[in-house]
């Protein structure tokens, strides 16, 4: 990264994971951070500015409404009129910017002779490295995702089988009280739920189905959990394949070849392997099994997503598993899936940190079919 330009970033840090990253501070309204001259700012607003001047890991914590006094504007200055004068106060002409930069400030600035340049990938490259610290704040985000998941199969253990339902508290469980439960659960342990998968049958085929309606018993059930800590930002993810009841030996058989998958996956990572030759060598192996990766009767059948991502501030990060070279420091989660109709999806997935010399599994629940 070039010392010579300034980093400017416009966002709140709720949905900006570089804004967060660069701050450890949230705010649900957008605000700049600079750093420029080996100094790190930021300008809040006077609700914002006493707790960032307490939580905010910069070296300036400036007030928007002193720098709003110093525009010479008729009437009260705009967001971007405040913008470009501390820009200019700070002598910045030029500066780098994450790649989903607003193109209406980017006007704005350019008008106003200050040119920006977009920063495609990682506007922070080092994110794709974790710190001890982060691996400890994944760590625990992963044991909120437990706590959901551990709440979702208890659920489910208490659920009665009743003919072709599965019924609990007198009702029929559905994939949305299921959820529900589990996002409940989650909100306690300190978590923030977002669209928790519970796909039971032919729901569990399509990968990113997040279910709906009753679940059924002797089916396959997806649970994917991916709760972000309200605290630090850092994600979880999990997902678990389960029966309540009875498995088939297809429903077996299946749910151990993406078992045996992953653990190929987990195998092959170390520092200098190819995250493309794992993935490429589990799909080959679930072929030899029986399960090949094409399309049936018009819809894609086998495996047919990522082996997994990295994760951090954001549930789906860089590095991308089938395009990196695993370095250490990489924390990916490894989710090998089938899916095939008539007999169920299933998809497994832990967290994994590439370590000197392999991969530790951060992931703790156990893996179970039958419940």
């Amino acid at each position: 990264m070039p010392k010579s330009i300034p980093s400017l970033i416009v966002a709140d840090s709720e949905r900006s994971a570089d804004m967060l990253y660069a701050t450890r501070f949230f705010a649900p309204d957008a605000f700049i951070f600079l750093e420029a001259g080996g100094c790190r700012s930021v300008v809040l607003s006077d609700l914002e500015i006493d707790r960032g001047r307490r939580d905010a890991t910069v070296d300036e914590v400036v007030a928007f409404s002193d720098v709003e006094k110093r525009v010479k504007s008729r009437g009260k200055p705009g967001f971007e009129e405040v913008l470009i004068q501390f820009l200019r106060e700070k002598k910045v002409r030029r500066a780098r910017v994450p790649y989903d930069f607003s193109v209406g400030i980017a006007a704005s600035l350019a008008g106003a002779g200050i040119r920006v340049q977009p920063v495609k990938g990682h506007f922070w490259p080092q994110r794709e490295h974790k710190s001890a610290d982060e691996v400890r704040a994944i760590g625990k985000a992963l044991r909120i995702t437990e706590a959901g998941m551990a709440r979702g199969l208890e659920v489910l253990r208490a659920s009665r089988i009743s003919g072709s339902s599965l019924v609990w508290t007198k009702k029929d469980l559905t994939s949305e009280i299921l959820r529900s439960e589990i996002d409940f659960a989650i909100l306690r342990a300190g978590g923030l739920p977002a669209n928790t998968i519970v796909a039971g049958g032919l729901q569990a085929c399509d990968p990113h189905e997040r279910g709906s309606g009753p679940l059924r018993p002797h089916e396959l059930i997806i649970l994917d959990i991916f709760p972000r800590d309200a605290k630090t930002g850092y994600f979880g993810d999990m997902t678990r394949t389960v029966v309540r009841g009875r498995a088939s030996g297809e429903q077996r058989r299946l749910w151990e070849t993406v078992q045996r998958g992953q653990r190929m996956a987990f195998r092959g990572m170390k520092p200098g392997a190819s995250g493309s030759d794992v993935h490429e060598g589990i799909k080959a192996f679930f072929a030899r099994e029986g399960y090949p990766t094409g399309k049936r009767d018009g819809r894609w059948v086998g495996f047919f997503h990522g082996t997994g991502h990295g994760l951090g501030l954001e549930v789906h990060e860089e590095p991308r598993f089938g395009r990196c070279i695993f370095q250490q420091g990489h924390i990916l989660t490894v989710e090998p899936g089938i899916y095939w109709p008539g007999v169920g999806g299933c998809r497994i997935e832990d967290v994994g940190l590439i370590t000197d010399n392999g991969v530790r599994k951060i992931s703790r629940f156990p893996q179970e079919l039958e419940i």
